[in-house]
């Protein structure tokens, strides 16, 4: 039996957490704020914390989080959330969450990570920092939740990354994130096209040279790997570095000294992220790619999914590139780019709706604004009607969910109490939902009710849940 501490300012919640922790067998100590989870931390042992995010008051869930985490021997402890962002997903696990999970979460999963906490306690105090103040890897689907919980664990890590994915997916997206929410994220971001720079001018662009090194070196240059000093170079397709380099670039790694072409050697603090559309293991077996070096690169792999593999992310990340034009997604819009393949991942995404948003005049994007080859629409659909049972359990439960609360708004005239009274859902709770699938972009009439048909209160008002 342990002693499981839960923090949430919601009652209902925090009593059926409660119930659940008792049913499992554990003794379950509930309170209602961050300071009080704090003072009760301080009165004597905790096993392990159930934590909410969205709190009222100086201590908020992250807030708290921080606190707990500077203790001499803090507890673990699990962050939940109705709303998960990448950006509050990637910080909790910096901070030294053990895990970051969407409510509601049902009684296997708490047991199970309760069974998880109890086992792998982290003890280590993970420094503390402000994030940033802007979103980045936009997506809720599994796989780049997985992506986002790497992020957080290893930013403040030294050690080197390795991003793996097709071209499109967001590699350097990921290494823009790795650095933002480290403590490197003050020094310089600076980024190097591997496959862009020819074989010749390589080493010169990473190393540097002194004046006189060669016949066009009339003066001193710094490399990539100077101009990045204190913070982190990415090496975006490594796999096509020619292999005197890659001889020159695992040397870097072992010893952190950097010689300029014609100049001396020179010691430098660099945090190294590479990144590959390529199947590395392959290009070592053939002899393409150096074993050493894969090795020393892949100390921490992190694997992009492309992005027909992550439908809950597809209208999210459209509406989020919609949002410069003002312009928003018609459903049939949506369902549109939910029934392409992308073979060319985020980046034709992004191709597709910028241009759909110049050549639209009105402030709504129609389906037939959408220009897709018809080829890769067969798979699931011409007609641009998704199939639900598509891919993963989240990409048909975001679909559905889009859908039902776009249905209620417009049942409900736009009036959110009564959408949220339809739903069965909190009214904070909608709002959230509302900003999470972009159904309250510019031209959408939301309103609010506090009263009921018969003058009562909103049934569906309460604290937030989030």
């Amino acid at each position: 039996m342990a002693t499981i501490l839960i923090v949430d300012d919601d009652r209902a919640l925090r009593d059926g957490l409660a119930e659940t922790v008792t049913d499992l067998g554990h003794t379950a100590l509930p309170v209602a704020s961050g300071s009080e989870a704090l003072a009760r931390l301080g009165e004597g042992p905790v096993a392990a914390v159930l934590l909410d995010l969205r709190m009222p008051g100086d201590l908020d869930g992250m807030a708290t989080l921080e606190r707990i985490r500077a203790l001499p021997e803090p507890p673990p402890v699990t962050v939940l959330t109705a709303f998960a962002s990448p950006a509050n997903t990637i910080e909790a696990m910096r901070l030294g969450a053990h895990d970051h999970l969407t409510k509601p979460i049902g009684r296997a999963d708490l047991a199970a990570v309760l069974d998880a906490m109890l086992r792998d306690a982290r003890s280590d105090p993970v420094g503390a920092a402000p994030p940033p103040d802007h979103p980045v890897l936009i997506g809720s689907s599994a796989g780049m939740r997985k992506v986002q919980k790497t992020i957080g664990l290893v930013a403040d890590n030294a050690s080197t990354i390795l991003v793996h994915g097709e071209t499109g997916t967001g590699k350097e997206e990921v290494a823009r994130a790795l650095h933002a929410f480290s403590r490197r994220r003050a020094r310089p971001f600076v980024p190097v096209n591997c496959a862009a720079i020819p074989a010749e001018a390589l080493e010169s662009e990473l190393f540097g040279h002194v004046r006189g090194a060669f016949a066009a070196a009339t003066a001193d240059r710094a490399g990539a790997f100077h101009e990045a000093q204190g913070g982190t170079l990415f090496l975006d397709e490594i796999g096509d570095m020619p292999a005197a380099m890659q001889a020159k670039i695992l040397r870097v790694i072992q010893d952190g000294v950097v010689t300029p072409l014609g100049g001396r050697p020179a010691r430098v603090d660099v945090r190294l992220v590479a990144a590959t559309h390529r199947d590395l293991p392959a290009l070592v077996a053939a002899g393409g790619f150096r074993a050493d070096l894969y090795y020393r690169l892949n100390v921490v792999p992190i694997t992009l999914p492309p992005l027909r593999e992550r439908l809950a992310d597809i209208v999210p990340l459209a509406e989020h590139f919609l949002v410069p034009s003002g312009k928003r997604l018609s459903g049939g819009a949506a369902s549109r780019l939910l029934a392409y393949e992308w073979p060319g991942n985020v980046r034709e995404l992004r191709n597709v709706v910028e241009r759909a948003a110049m050549l639209v005049r009105g402030g709504v994007i129609a389906a037939e604004a959408i220009d897709l080859p018809a080829a890769r629409l067969d798979r699931r659909g011409e007609d641009g009607a998704a199939d639900w049972l598509a891919g993963d359990l989240p990409g048909a439960v975001a679909r559905l969910e889009r859908t039902m609360i776009a249905a209620a708004l417009r049942e409900a005239d736009g009036n959110r109490a009564r959408a949220a009274r339809r739903l069965g859902i909190q009214r904070q709770l909608l709002y959230a939902k509302i900003e999470r699938y972009g159904l309250g972009a510019p031209g959408t009439d939301l309103s609010e009710e506090t009263t009921d048909a018969v003058g009562n209160p909103d049934a569906s008002a309460g604290t937030d849940t989030a």
